[in-house]
């Protein structure tokens, strides 16, 4: 496989557990389908209930076609937003591959990071709702639906207990 950017062939390594090409010049990225999402899962197990859809808002939906081609098939890739990240991945739509030039990954992180923080806590009960009807309906598998159900529990039990800590010491007390 080819940089898309360099032209020079793309080396394996690790990143969050999940196996990835990079070029060793520009020091981009290849994230096969669904490799991101793992990858994302892996860097922080509490991130895991919380993931982007690219596809999934068609109103925010921008694309544009890049000059990159994709190193695995050769075709175009495509620079879509990452939710309201500000950051451009390159997506191949045939094999459905994602490219992210040096910094992305890091940057793409930082994001969800701060956006489940968010989400937990002001829109809780709507994340609760949704992830709990993903037990019923997937995309993942009733095992991996399950955990992310229980990580929005535990974060915001974590968060409730940091925000009111005194209240939060009060219902530890009560008898069991």
């Amino acid at each position: 496989m080819l940089c898309p950017l360099c032209k020079k062939e793309l080396l394996e390594s690790i990143v969050s557990n999940v196996a990835v090409h990079y070029c060793s010049a520009c020091l981009g990225l290849w994230f096969p389908k669904n490799e991101l999402q793992y990858a994302k899962d892996n860097r922080d197990r509490d991130l895991r209930w919380f993931d982007i859809d690219l596809w999934k808002d068609k109103t925010k939906f921008v694309i544009s076609r890049g000059i990159k081609h994709c190193p695995s098939c050769r075709m175009p890739l495509y620079e879509i937003g990452y939710g309201e990240s500000g950051v451009k991945v390159d997506l191949c739509n045939v094999c459905e591959g994602i490219w992210l030039d040096r910094g992305e990954f890091h940057r793409v992180i930082q994001w969800v990071t701060m956006k489940a923080d968010y989400e937990i806590v002001h829109n809780y009960l709507k994340n609760l709702i949704s992830e709990t009807a993903e037990i019923f309906t997937g995309p993942e598998s009733l095992r991996n639906e399950i955990a992310d159900f229980l990580t929005i529990v535990k974060l915001m039990n974590y968060k409730f207990s940091a925000q009111h800590p005194g209240i939060a010491t009060m219902i530890s007390n009560l008898p069991k």
